[in-house]
C-alpha cells in the first residue's frame, strides 16, 4: 500500500475489508478540501479477530474461564507483543551498540581510553540520556492513549511540543558537558580518568542535541506501531558506525577524537533518517507539518515530561553513581574497567527489555485509550511472563561465558579476571532486572510516572546505593559488594511494581485515560464518530 510516496508493508488479513478513514487535519475536523488525503486503514496485527469485526474500539476481551481460552488469548497477545517488541528490541540494542562499539575500539587503545569512554558514556552522557529519554517518555502516555482514542491529529503536535521542551532543557544540561572534569573531580574520580573523560565529553556535545530530537521521534513512531522503519534505520547506523570507527580510530589513528566523530555522525544519521521517513508521508493524519500549536500548553506538558524524567533518571543514574563510587576503590582503573564492561553487558540486556517496555507501553496506552481494561491487564501478564523467561536465558548464558566475556573489550588480563569474578554476582542482577523495566513500561502506558519515581528513589537511593557503599567500603567487599547493594535495590523495585500492578483497578485506569485524552486533545469520541476504524496504523516498514 502506498501513501504520500512512502511504501508501507502492512500485516493485514487478505479477507479483512479495507476501510477508508479521513486524514484528520490540525483542528480535528475533515473537510471536502482534504478528501484526497483519505487513506486505507488495515488491522494492526494479522489474524486479530477484533480487527476483522471492526470492534477494536469498544469490544474488550472476554474474561478468561478456561485453560484453552487462556492459551488462545496468550497466543494472540504474543503475536501482537512481538510484532511491536521485536523491532523495538532490535532498535534499542542497535542504538545502544553505538556506545558499546566505541568502548570496544577504545579498549584496544589503552585502559585509560576505555575508562574515559566508559565514564563519559555512563556518567556524563548517562545523565543527559536519562533526562532526555525520561522527558521524551511523556509521549508514550500521551501519544499512545491519543492513538487508542483515535485522536491522530494530536500526535504530531505532541512530538513538536516535546522537541521544544527537550531542546530547551539541553541548554541547562550543556554546562555538565563543558565542566565534566571538575564535576568528576568533585565526586572523587581518579585524576587521569577525570581529565580524559572531561575532554571526551566536550567532543560529545552534538550527541546531546540529537538525544533531544531522537526520543520524541521514537515515541511518536512507537505509539503508531511504526517500528520496522526504526529498526532498519538503526541497523544502518550500526554499520555506518563500525565503518567510521575503523577508519577514524584504527586506520587514521585519531583515537578518542575519531571515536567522538564516529559516534556523533551515527546519531545524526539516526535522527535525520527517521524525520525524513515521517516527512515523506508515512504518518498521514498524525504528521501534518510544523504547527504553532506546539507552543501551546507547554506548562502542563512540561509537568508530565518532568515526572517521566524523574522516574527514568532515578533508574539510569543508579548506574552512574555506581561508576563514580567504584572510582573511589583501591586500584580504581581496574575496578572501573571491570564494572564498566559488566554495565555494558547489563545495558545490552536492558535494551532488550526497553523493547518490551516500549511494546507494553504502547499496548497498555492503546488499550486504555480504547477503553479495553481487560485487554490491557492481559497484555501486562503475558509480557511479564515473556520477559522473565528472557531474563532466565540471559542469566544462564552469562554464567556459562563469564571467563571469556571481557576479552573483546580489553587485552588486560587483570581486567578479564576481575570481570569473571564480578559476573558471579552480576548475573543475578540480569535475572531480577528482567521484570522491572517491563513493569515500568506498564506504568508509563498508564500514566503512573510520579508514583514510580518515588519507588525508584526509595529502592535505589535509600536502599541500594547505601547498602552497596556499606558492603564495598565498610565490609571491604570491593566492587562485588557495590554491585550486591545495587542488586538488592533492583529486586526490591521489581517486587513493589509487581504488587502495585497486581492490585491495579484497570477499569478505573481506562476511565482516567479517557479523561486524559479529553484534556489534551479534545473529546475521545470526536474523531471516533467521524470514522469507525480499527487501529489505523499498521506495523509498517519504510
Amino acid at each position: 500500500m502506498t501513501s504520500h510516496g512512502a511504501h508501507k508493508i502492512a500485516l493485514a488479513l487478505p479477507a479483512s475489508p479495507r476501510k477508508l478513514r479521513p486524514t484528520v487535519v490540525e483542528g480535528g475536523e475533515m473537510t471536502g478540501e482534504n478528501r484526497d488525503q483519505w487513506t486505507v486503514t488495515e488491522p494492526l496485527i494479522a489474524g486479530d479477530e477484533r480487527a476483522e469485526t471492526g470492534e477494536w474500539r469498544d469490544a474488550d476481551i472476554e474474561e478468561i474461564r478456561s485453560v484453552g481460552q487462556f492459551m488462545r488469548e496468550a497466543a494472540a497477545e504474543n503475536r501482537r507483543l512481538w510484532a511491536l517488541a521485536g523491532p523495538a528490541i532490535f532498535t534499542s540494542v542497535a542504538q545502544y551498540s553505538l556506545g558499546g562499539i566505541t568502548q570496544i575500539f577504545a579498549g584496544h587503545l589503552t585502559t585509560l581510553d576505555l575508562d574515559a569512554v566508559s565514564v563519559q558514556n555512563m556518567v556524563i552522557g548517562g545523565l543527559a540520556f536519562g533526562i532526555m529519554w525520561g522527558m521524551g517518555s511523556a509521549l508514550e502516555t500521551l501519544c499512545g492513549q491519543a492513538f487508542g482514542a483515535k485522536q491522530f491529529h494530536m500526535l504530531g503536535v505532541y512530538m513538536q511540543r516535546s522537541w521544544v521542551i527537550l531542546l530547551t532543557t539541553c541548554i541547562f544540561i550543556l554546562p555538565i558537558y563543558i565542566f565534566a572534569t571538575p564535576i568528576l573531580r568533585l565526586f572523587g574520580e581518579d585524576e587521569a580518568i577525570a581529565v580524559h573523560a572531561g575532554r571526551f565529553s566536550l567532543y560529545m556535545i552534538p550527541q546531546l542535541f540529537m538525544y533531544a530530537l531522537n526520543f520524541p521521534i521514537q515515541k511518536f513512531l512507537q505509539s503508531q506501531s511504526k517500528v520496522m522503519a526504526m529498526s532498519y534505520i538503526s541497523a544502518g547506523a550500526v554499520l555506518l558506525h563500525i565503518l567510521l570507527s575503523w577508519i577514524l580510530i584504527v586506520w587514521l589513528g585519531l583515537g578518542l577524537v575519531g571515536a567522538s566523530i564516529s559516534l556523533n555522525v551515527s546519531w545524526w544519521f539516526v535522527v535525520i533518517a527517521q524525520f525524513v521517513y515521517i516527512a515523506m508521508g508515512s504518518c498521514p493524519g498524525a504528521w501534518n507539518g510544523f504547527s504553532r500549536r506546539a507552543f501551546k500548553d507547554l506548562v502542563e506538558f512540561t509537568r508530565l515530561s518532568i515526572a517521566s524524567a524523574v522516574m527514568l533518571c532515578l533508574e539510569c543514574w543508579n548506574l552512574m553513581f555506581l561508576i563514580v563510587m567504584v572510582g573511589l576503590l583501591k586500584n580504581a582503573q581496574i575496578a572501573v574497567a571491570a564494572i564498566s564492561i559488566c554495565i555494558n553487558l547489563h545495558g545490552w540486556e536492558i535494551m532488550i527489555f526497553v523493547g518490551f517496555n516500549a511494546a507494553i507501553s504502547v499496548r497498555v496506552s492503546n488499550e486504555l485509550g480504547a477503553r479495553r481494561p481487560r485487554a490491557a491487564k492481559f497484555s501486562v501478564l503475558i509480557v511479564t511472563l515473556t520477559a522473565g523467561l528472557v531474563g532466565l536465558i540471559f542469566f544462564t548464558t552469562v554464567m556459562a561465558l563469564r571467563k571469556v566475556y571481557a576479552i573483546p573489550f580489553t587485552n588486560n588480563p587483570e581486567v578479564v579476571r576481575a570481570v569473571a569474578h564480578l559476573i558471579l554476582v552480576f548475573a543475578f542482577t540480569l535475572l531480577s532486572d528482567s521484570v522491572g523495566p517491563v513493569l515500568a513500561g506498564v506504568a508509563v502506558g498508564a500514566g503512573w510516572q510520579a508514583l514510580v519515581a518515588y519507588i525508584n528513589l526509595g529502592c535505589y537511593y535509600v536502599v541500594g546505593i547505601p547498602l552497596g557503599y556499606l558492603l564495598a567500603f565498610k565490609l571491604d567487599l570491593g566492587v562485588e559488594g557495590m554491585w550486591g547493594g545495587a542488586l538488592v535495590g533492583v529486586a526490591l523495585q521489581a517486587l513493589i511494581l509487581g504488587v502495585i500492578t497486581l492490585r491495579t483497578n484497570w477499569e478505573k485506569e481506562a476511565m482516567e485515560a479517557e479523561s486524559r485524552v479529553s484534556k489534551w486533545g479534545g473529546s475521545a469520541d470526536s474523531t471516533c464518530n467521524s470514522s469507525k476504524v480499527d487501529h489505523s496504523a499498521s506495523v509498517s516498514a519504510a
